[in-house]
């Protein structure tokens, strides 16, 4: 029987910071439908400090970003969106398009169409995270997504250059010096007389935030379409007496220090790895730059929970239904097999979380808040619409199936589907539908 040795904030306490945050999106995006450029210029006054003509960057701005980076980080984002980019390709090149005759004269197939128009947001408040920006951007234009709007707040006091420039490279059509629910609202609802010209909204929002950047993408869902709810970052490191404490802290610390409301868990069938393990986080926390966020974290949202088996350990993963997974077990493929709920499983010592964050190819815009249960993570599959069709060509055919349509319409109590298929059957089949 599993034993929770550090346990997080209680269910009630995430419940009410959950209320706080719904209310205060409401009244965001309620705000910007209604006043349009006025509420998104308020909020971004207020809330970032930051106030400009034009919330799109000029080509002079995109050019003056690129003239601030030295040559080796251009080829850094290069490097890391040339693996998002090739691994995009390979999994489009796994959506086929199908056309099949099922039944003699009847023709049905789907076709892969990517939509039309994309708002990728790209986080970077607190930190300037760059690589949201392959993930979003590269992915859509690889979908064949035809205008991609992608927008990032403002980081110490100006457009951060490096997220400019993986914007640009990555194929972003507009670039909004924007941040937060005022980008996301701007993005999915437009703007008509906006200056510069109009923003037209997009048909759907793509790109991991805060928490108040996931519940705007919750409550614009249906008028938009979304990736997924990507809320603050998660991490669950599943680990066995095969692997030491600092690794583990190492791996818990590298996610928590994301935001302070970021859960970093420890499943482990070692009781004294678990002791190691807040040890090594208690030296960690000492050093670390970032320790001022991912201490609240962890103390705040992390736990330590102690399993008899790795069957145990499968099971309370699956109920966690983590974003990110790392597995540091004897059998790491064990898990692989397995488990079913999770983000992105990073199975073995010698890869983590960071390489999937930031440059080995796969997407790190994960689901958060127990929606793996349900949904795996972007991919250019989520730009892409699957479309039925069918064709009859046949009088036989359409009479043969008619008839089965007939029954089943009358079946139904739906006289005028019924119609539909008697039509065709008296007309070519001359005869009653039977």
């Amino acid at each position: 029987m599993a034993r929770w040795l550090k346990e997080g904030r209680s269910v009630e306490a995430v419940k009410a910071d959950g209320a706080r945050v719904r209310e205060t999106v409401e009244r965001m995006l309620g705000e910007i439908e209604a006043e349009g450029m006025e509420a998104v210029r308020r909020y971004s006054r207020d809330l970032d400090t930051w106030d400009r003509e034009d919330f799109r960057l000029s080509e002079d701005e995109i050019k003056a970003a690129y003239a601030a980076l030295s040559d080796r980080t251009i080829e850094d984002i290069a490097f890391a969106q040339t693996q998002v980019r090739n691994f995009a390709r390979i999994q489009k090149d796994a959506l086929r398009d199908v056309e099949v005759e099922t039944l003699p004269g009847v023709i049905l197939g789907h076709r892969n169409t990517p939509v039309n128009a994309v708002g990728a947001y790209v986080p970077g408040g607190k930190y300037p995270l760059v690589a949201s920006a392959h993930m979003g951007v590269v992915t859509a234009k690889v979908a064949g997504v035809k205008r991609i709007l992608s927008a990032a707040p403002p980081y110490d006091g100006q457009a951060n250059p490096a997220i400019v420039v993986a914007q640009h490279m990555a194929g972003a059509d507009a670039i909004l010096a924007l941040g937060g629910v005022q980008a996301i609202g701007l993005m999915a609802l437009g703007a008509v007389g906006a200056p510069g010209g109009d923003i037209e909204p997009v048909d759907m929002l793509v790109g991991p935030g805060n928490a108040y950047v996931a519940e705007a993408k919750r409550q614009l869902f249906g008028r938009v379409g979304i990736d997924l709810l990507a809320g603050p970052t998660e991490t669950l490191v599943i680990a066995d007496d095969s692997v030491d404490g600092d690794l583990c802290a190492a791996d818990l610390l590298g996610q928590a220090e994301h935001g302070p409301n970021s859960p970093a868990i420890l499943l482990t069938t070692s009781e004294k790895l678990a002791h190691d393990t807040v040890e090594a986080i208690e030296r960690q926390l000492k050093w670390l730059p970032t320790a001022p966020i991912a201490s609240v974290a962890w103390r705040d949202y992390g736990q330590i929970i102690l399993a008899d088996s790795d069957a145990e350990m499968v099971e309370i993963a699956d109920q966690i239904a983590s974003e990110h997974v790392q597995v540091m077990t004897r059998d790491p493929d064990y898990f692989l097999a397995n488990m079913t709920n999770y983000g992105a499983l990073f199975l073995g010592h010698l890869t983590n979380v960071s390489y999937g964050d930031k440059v080995i190819g796969t997407n790190h815009t994960l689901p958060t808040m127990r929606s793996a249960r349900y949904t795996g993570g972007l991919w250019v599959g989520k730009f892409m619409k699957t479309c039925t069709y069918q064709r009859v060509l046949t009088e036989e055919a359409s009479v043969m199936v008619g008839e089965y349509c007939s029954r089943l319409c009358a079946l139904e109590g739906f006289a005028g589907h019924k119609e539909q298929a008697d039509i065709r059957v008296r007309r070519y089949g001359q005869k009653e539908a039977a």
